[in-house]
């Protein structure tokens, strides 16, 4: 597992306001690295507002529901990183404790070896317990390791809009390409 700290900018201030959402079919959006030695394609409903700064992490947030994902590219030295060793070596404990301070009883569930467009990645996900002022939040979380890079893409999302939000993160995951010039593979939601 790559070493990133968790972020998830405003997201609990996005979270706050549940809106019912109607789910249809939707154009892209499509984000590209503006650094040649960072290439990625970030394919996403095209409503998504984007938000972030060349070589930082860039964030998405719906504006009909509170969807929020993170996309952060940083370079690593460990060129031998595979998605189904990171998934061998997953430390249960660490990873929810890791996740913790952010989402406060944190609880890792599923994990699997999933497929970006561009190349296999480890995903996990989980969720919170919550706080009085918030009720519990989902994260999906996949990493890769690709030339020199490690690309990691944390979706969050509050566990009750999971019907309408989960089948966004699935089409931005299924897109998503560490490669510069990659093309929509799968319909957006």
């Amino acid at each position: 597992m790559m070493k990133l700290a968790p972020a998830i900018g405003g997201f609990f201030a996005l979270a706050l306001s549940f809106v019912p959402v109607t789910a249809f079919a939707q154009n892209a959006g499509i984000s590209g690295s503006p650094l040649p030695d960072q290439p990625y394609t970030l394919i996403y409903p095209e409503v998504m507002v984007t938000g972030g700064e060349a070589g930082g992490p860039l964030t998405i947030n719906h504006p009909a529901m509170p969807l929020q994902c993170v996309l952060a590219v940083v370079a690593v030295e460990d060129t031998t990183w595979t998605a189904d060793g990171a998934l061998a070596s997953l430390d249960y404990p660490v990873v929810s404790e890791g996740w913790n301070d952010t989402l406060p009883g944190f609880t890792l569930g599923a994990s699997k070896v999933t497929n970006y467009q561009s190349n296999p990645a480890l995903q996990y996900e989980g969720a919170s317990t919550g706080t009085a002022e918030n009720g519990p939040v989902t994260l999906v979380h996949t990493e890769t390791v690709d030339t020199g890079n490690g690309y990691t893409l944390d979706c969050f999302y509050p566990t009750e809009v999971a019907a309408q939000a989960r089948p966004i993160v699935d089409s931005i995951v299924a897109n998503f390409s560490t490669r510069q010039d990659a093309q929509p593979v799968s319909a957006m939601p």
